[in-house]
């Protein structure tokens, strides 16, 4: 059986209970009663907001058990909508009513706030940045640069005052978004640093179950965060050298390497099964660097089905 056959790239699950589907650009979500979420992590992987056209094996496990180890890891800060993971791609969970606005945390200055800095902004989402900063450098304090979460198409930069201006969150439910994430960002920088890494941004989405707010989606994945090796985070950053990072930044290096950046009129490159097969691993690897945990590679041949059984017996349990 080849990576590709291997590969968990689309699922077209009927549930009992299904009232509706949403496949996105890595995950395939099934409605249950209304009430219920069943998220399907796929292998799919997407760069410069396209779908690439090979599934990654293994990846969607990685994801979704990161996911869920640090939701588990978190529930004292604030709840979430997680209910269960029976399936080492699935996690099941209550249906929230999610706010419009995703809670980026970063805590240096790097990637997209570095590419406004550099050039010349002094100010993101209304946040003000200090003169003489360098690529990668620490802020004195995480700052929270909000996006407005798109339906299709990109997020958009916004700032905490036009949020509450619009009406997107009321004033005291976003003041405490801001407060829940900066709790969730210091813990999984606590978390990150005790196996040598730093978390350097990351974003949240909430939402609302019966009148509650709660943590939704994932949690400091390597899709939804950036994190650099702390050994040689200093001396790099004095020598203005690039940083070791554990994300899927080599992906997209590779990918311009080919000559495509996601712009107009450019094919994606097809992904040789040798370069697959170390996304794989790169992906593997994250997992154990992030939770310090050997992970199990388990036989790939029937995932549809072993899904499709878990959470049939899953959702009997809670229906």
């Amino acid at each position: 059986m080849t990576m590709k056959e291997q590969a968990l790239t689309r699922t077209d699950f009927t549930f009992d209970g299904q009232t509706s589907v949403y496949h996105g650009k890595v995950r395939d979500v099934y409605t249950i009663d209304d009430q219920y979420l069943v998220m399907v992590v796929t292998d799919r992987i997407s760069a410069f907001d396209v779908i690439l056209p090979e599934g990654i094996p293994y990846k969607g496990q990685v994801l979704n058990r990161i996911a869920v180890k640090f939701l588990d890891a978190t529930a004292d800060i604030v709840p979430n909508w997680k209910i269960s993971s029976p399936h080492p791609n699935v996690t099941i969970g209550r249906k929230a009513e999610p706010y419009m606005v995703e809670m980026v945390v970063r805590g240096y200055l790097t990637g997209h706030a570095w590419r406004e800095y550099r050039a010349g902004k002094r100010e993101l989402c209304g946040v003000p940045l200090p003169e003489g900063m360098r690529e990668h450098q620490r802020f004195d304090e995480p700052v929270i640069t909000p996006t407005t979460k798109a339906v299709s198409g990109h997020d958009e930069d916004i700032s905490a005052e036009e949020i509450i201006r619009q009406g997107l969150v009321p004033e005291d439910e976003y003041r405490e978004l801001e407060r829940l994430s900066l709790e969730l960002f210091r813990r999984g920088t606590e978390m990150a640093a005790e196996k040598g890494l730093i978390l350097v941004d990351t974003k949240y989405e909430f939402g609302k179950v019966d009148g509650r707010i709660v943590l939704i989606d994932e949690i400091h994945t390597p899709d939804s965060s950036r994190y650099f090796y702390a050994d040689g985070y200093e001396e790099r950053f004095r020598k203005g050298e690039p940083q070791r990072q554990l994300s899927k930044e080599f992906v997209r290096e590779w990918l311009i390497s080919q000559g495509f950046q996601g712009k107009e009129g450019q094919q994606v490159p097809p992904m040789p099964a040798a370069f697959v097969r170390q996304v794989s691993d790169r992906y593997i690897e994250l997992y154990e660097k992030i939770t310090g945990e050997p992970f199990e590679r388990r036989p790939l041949g029937n995932l549809q089905e072993e899904i499709r059984e878990a959470v049939s017996t899953e959702l009997k349990r809670l229906r």
